[in-house]
């Protein structure tokens, strides 16, 4: 194979992975939704909380959208086969974020159809169930899915469908997988933990900072055990490996753990990553005026999840395996795209530092100012 086809395949899947990580460290907005009612004890605090997350869902649903796009585009056979076949758990997914789109934009106009505390519910609902689906869906990258893939039918005029899925549930079987469920819970409770730390940073208010400060105890315990649970079982478990020569899937006791040691940039990442993970919430914790938290902690989700998912493609490694057929599992040679296609987005992908640097200028304008109660009161826009 060209070797500069290889560096594109590695390349794009490095790019789907940091849009990964950046959409698993905005789901902060989700988990502030899902605490809208725990840390907010009236309505006026309730609007903080929504202000403040309110200001970014749209950055989550965005990524969440490039994040899609992006897979598409460099591996088509992954977002045939896992979009096409999982598809119960991807709509479920999907309807978390447009029932957030909705909530965000009606609950607050007078005389909307189903009252305000309904779409507060709906915020509620996506807020736990969107961060538990996402996390139990990236489950399935290590774990596997029930699935073939036959590319001979392709050809066939009646059926050219080349992937087929096993299972009549459709990707809502991975919710019954101990170690998916377990990533899935582990997302949602780092979810809560980053927006606690965000509220902490975003809103003026003492009530919400010592309420905040308190969960925090409760929440970030909570994401430690299932994370380092999940951890834990990834670098003992055996791994779906790909013999670089033939192509052939095979089962590799410890495949993880040796991939971390045989990339030890990668595990450089993920001990940063957990490193300041743990100090954004212990500071926070021990410092009652200290309110960086979340900056420490949101870097290091986006290390931490990057480093994973790099663990998940490189190295000759099946990155979505097969349960049913081992060698119908893809890896990053065998679902992406062509080279032109791949070549073309990397010139495109160089317009993406622009986009980081407006959405950090949009992020910051935002910010600059902390939600209080006063502005709440005032006439400006709010939710």
């Amino acid at each position: 194979m060209d070797h500069s086809y290889i560096i594109l395949q590695h390349y794009w899947w490095f790019l789907v992975s940091l849009l990964g990580a950046l959409l698993v460290f905005l789901l902060f907005v989700q988990g502030g939704q899902s605490l809208l009612f725990t840390i907010g004890k009236n309505e006026l605090q309730q609007k903080m909380l929504l202000n403040s997350t309110g200001r970014k869902w749209e950055f989550t649903f965005t990524t969440l959208v490039t994040f899609g796009g992006a897979f598409f585009a460099s591996f088509p056979l992954f977002y045939s086969t896992s979009f096409g076949g999982a598809y119960w758990v991807w709509i479920l997914i999907l309807l978390c974020f447009v029932i957030q789109a909705i909530s965000y934009e009606y609950q607050a106009k007078k005389g909307n159809l189903l009252g305000k505390r309904t779409y507060q519910v709906f915020l509620l609902i996506n807020g736990i169930a969107g961060p538990i689906l996402l996390g139990t869906a990236v489950g399935t990258f290590f774990h596997g899915a029930e699935f073939t893939v036959n590319k001979e039918q392709l050809t066939e005029v009646a059926m050219p469908v080349i992937s087929s899925w096993a299972n009549p549930l459709h990707g809502l079987e991975a919710a019954f997988v101990i170690w998916n469920l377990c990533l899935g819970l582990a997302v949602f409770f780092l979810a809560r933990t980053l927006a606690l730390l965000y509220f902490i940073n975003n809103i003026n208010d003492k009530e919400i900072d010592a309420r905040s400060r308190k969960q925090l105890w409760i929440e970030a315990p909570l994401f430690l055990v299932f994370f380092l649970t999940f951890l834990i079982h990834l670098v003992l478990t055996d791994g779906f490996a790909v013999n670089p020569a033939t192509g052939e899937v095979f089962m590799q006791p410890h495949k993880y753990l040796f991939n971390l040691i045989e990339m030890p940039a990668v595990l450089a990442v993920l001990l940063l990553g957990v490193v300041a993970v743990l100090l954004g919430i212990a500071r926070t914790i021990w410092a009652p005026t200290w309110r960086k938290g979340i900056w420490f902690a949101g870097t290091g989700t986006v290390l931490t999840v990057l480093a994973l998912l790099l663990c998940a493609g490189w190295n000759h490694t099946a990155y979505y395996p097969s349960l049913i057929d081992p060698q119908s599992s893809l890896t990053i040679q065998n679902s992406c795209s062509s080279p032109f296609t791949l070549k073309v987005m990397s010139y495109v992908s160089l317009l993406v530092p622009f986009v980081l640097a407006y959405i950090f200028y949009a992020w910051r304008a935002l910010d600059l100012r902390k939600i209080d109660a006063q502005e709440m009161k005032g006439k400006g826009h709010s939710y």
